[in-house]
């Protein structure tokens, strides 16, 4: 039987193969897992302030929520502040995500893969008394999906150099969100499953995208007059100076609630195609765009899709319409998820496969991304010189 010979010879040959994949496998799990388990510290602030963090809650009773479930319902908000702080010495840092906030964790299957987030280790001290001073207020809004504490990288590094930051989590557009002690998820009114698409300004995808950034700019400017009703707060938060800085749709919202308030001293859009009647009025106020290194939101790229073309063209609306001061930058090396904590801590193959993040080192990215913002807000709050980044407002004809 001269051919069996190399039949049962492939056959050992698969055999091989397989268990060489499956010990592989194996293995590259087990180191994964051990990655996972390690400490991991978020880059250190830039400031003098050490930082302090309270997390509350607020009720905007001025607006019924139109993304709840039950018509008529206050709208409810969680926010997380972080502050310059006076803490005592030796005090211990917060956890990173507290309680049911821990569930923002990637679970199932995919848990394995990221940092757990016992061992995510952050700077600011839970309920620190306040630093001596006075500071102006930033107002930072999350991704569509995305919650407050996955800012933390951001967060903390303006609250060191001397800002009040109030970061939101949108009530049923975060995929989670934490109210009295209990979960929230999301749901179809608060992330449209109309902008699920690969163009942000088609047909659905853009009303549904006008018709939320509306929500989304009321909480960022309910936001802001949240941090003087925090006892500790209410003699160091000057709210005649507030910046909002949006990460993805929140950039959207950030800009739009810009335009809204006449408190409001500029606007950084972090990745995000712009929605709402700013658009088409533009901003009147400073402005800083930052984009992935594929993006279209600055107004400047080679579109590769419809999406991209779409994106470019409202961007450059924003831009044209505006009398304010613009300035846009595209981070090297950079995907969309590179502006959140996620680059930061580790993440083994199979997350880095699903969650949009570039080659470029996460600590540094967020360092340039750090940058920027600190240099704008410092700006656009008199405390520093005009920033570094080009300007991109086009020339008028």
């Amino acid at each position: 039987m001269p051919a069996a010979f190399p039949r049962r010879r492939i056959a050992r040959m698969l055999l091989t193969a397989a268990l060489v994949v499956v010990v592989g496998t194996g293995a590259y799990v087990g180191y994964a897992a051990i990655r996972a388990a390690q400490p991991v510290t978020l880059p250190a602030p830039t400031g003098p302030y050490p930082v302090g963090r309270t997390i509350t809650e607020g009720t905007d009773h001025a607006r019924a929520d139109p993304l709840a479930p039950q018509p008529g319902t206050p709208r409810r908000l969680s926010i997380w502040l972080w502050y310059p702080a006076a803490p005592a010495p030796g005090a211990t840092p917060a956890p990173y995500t507290p309680g049911a906030w821990a569930g923002l964790h990637l679970g199932g299957a995919m848990a394995w893969t990221e940092t757990d987030f016992d061992e995510v280790h952050v700077h600011a001290v839970a309920d620190a008394p306040p630093a001596s001073g006075r500071f102006p207020v930033v107002v930072l809004e999350p991704g569509l999906g995305f919650a407050a504490p996955q800012y933390t990288t951001i967060a903390e590094n303006l609250a060191s150099n001397g800002y009040v930051v109030a970061g939101v989590t949108p009530t049923y557009s975060a995929n989670l969100t934490v109210l009295g002690g209990a979960t929230m998820a999301a749901n179809d009114a608060g992330n449209p499953s109309a902008v699920d698409t690969d163009d942000f300004h088609a047909g659905a995808a853009q009303a549904a995208g006008d018709r939320l950034v509306e929500v989304w700019a009321g909480d960022a400017r309910f936001a802001a007059t949240q941090v003087a009703a925090q006892p500790k707060l209410t003699d160091h938060a000057d709210l005649d100076r507030v910046v909002y800085i949006g990460h993805s749709f929140g950039g959207a919202a950030a800009l739009e609630a810009c335009r809204s308030d006449p408190h409001c001293a500029g606007a950084a859009d972090l990745d995000g195609t712009q929605f709402g009647p700013v658009v088409h009025s533009g901003l009147g106020k400073p402005m800083l765009i930052i984009g992935n290194q594929d993006s279209c939101v600055t107004g400047t790229c080679q579109p590769a899709t419809p999406g991209d073309e779409a994106d470019q063209r409202t961007a450059l609306s924003l831009l044209t319409a505006g009398t304010g001061p613009a300035w846009c930058d595209r981070i090297a090396g950079t995907r969309h998820f590179n502006f959140t904590d996620y680059g930061a801590y580790y993440l083994a193959a199979p997350a880095e496969a699903v969650l949009a993040l570039g080659p470029a080192d996460g600590a540094e990215a967020l360092s340039r991304i750090n940058a920027h913002l600190r240099a704008f807000a410092d700006y656009t709050t008199g405390n520093g010189p005009t920033p570094s980044a080009r300007s991109c407002r086009p020339e008028r004809r």
